[in-house]
């Protein structure tokens, strides 16, 4: 991914739970240290738009999904393993 390049990320939470207070944290300070000034964070409850969440195929939460630059990543869990999410992101280096 190009350096200056604008990531978009939708989080699928489920309403307050401790897993999905989480992610939502860790992504938000994943981006703050990472992206800061290019990305965009959509969170969606699935208990509240479950037709959002089967429209895009997540079953389990919490799910990121980051749909620009494509093709879409998707990743389950908590967000607390930075180097691996970076790394599924394309925004870690291998090398290290």
């Amino acid at each position: 991914m190009k350096r200056a390049e604008v990531c978009k990320f939708r989080l699928f939470i489920a309403d307050h739970t401790q897993n999905s207070a989480q992610a939502v944290a860790n992504l938000r300070r994943l981006c703050q240290v990472h992206l800061a000034g290019r990305h965009t964070i959509e969170i969606i409850d699935v208990l509240r738009e479950p037709e959002r969440a089967l429209a895009a195929g997540v079953f389990m939460t919490p799910t990121l999904v980051r749909y620009v630059p494509g093709p879409d990543v998707r990743i389950v869990g908590t967000l607390n393993q930075t180097p691996t999410v970076l790394l599924a992101l394309g925004l870690g280096d291998p090398a290290a």
